[in-house]
């Protein structure tokens, strides 16, 4: 079984990447909206955590690296059958703040992301983030990517595609 943590990020050549429908649930896909002019800004939910920067704290995985994880979790299961079911988290063991994620963005792109602060939303917690001891150890896998390199890609996706797969028109899918 694999947790995953927050994936994010594109394949480095631009070609595939994420498409939500309607306003993106996932703050990357959202700031890359308004990054392209889809969105006039980025609501922030909450600048009063108690962390760095006020904003809360996620582990975000680059695609790539969660696909290598597939890949290091079949090996594992091909050479041992009998494992039975045991539970690796995916990740990078190291969170990120909202404020981060921005500022990384707005350097990958070249474009500054206006954000509107809004209230905390109920039920968020202040910062998620994996162990990944166990999928280092047993699968041999860690995340290679940072933050920087899962916003270049995000930011090579949405220049190459600024409506998503529709092309010049957001409602064709």
């Amino acid at each position: 079984m694999l947790r995953y943590f927050n994936p994010i990020g594109a394949h480095r050549s631009g070609d595939i990447g994420e498409d939500p429908r309607g306003v993106p649930n996932n703050l990357l896909p959202y700031i890359q909206h308004v990054a392209v002019g889809r969105r006039p800004e980025l609501n922030v939910y909450g600048v009063d955590y108690p962390t760095r920067d006020g904003t809360a704290i996620r582990d975000y995985i680059h695609v790539v690296d969660l696909a290598d994880g597939h890949i290091s979790a079949l090996e594992k299961l091909l050479s041992t059958p009998d494992i039975g079911c045991v539970a690796y988290n995916l990740g990078t063991g190291r969170g990120a703040t909202v404020v981060e994620v921005v500022k990384a963005f707005e350097e990958a792109s070249g474009k500054k992301i206006p954000i509107k602060i809004c209230p905390r939303r109920p039920g968020d917690s202040t910062e998620v983030y994996a162990s990944t001891d166990k999928a280092r150890d047993e699968l041999a896998w860690s995340a290679r990517f940072g933050i920087e390199d899962m916003c270049r890609d995000q930011w090579n996706w949405a220049r190459k595609n600024p409506f998503g797969y529709s092309g010049g028109n957001p409602e064709k899918k």
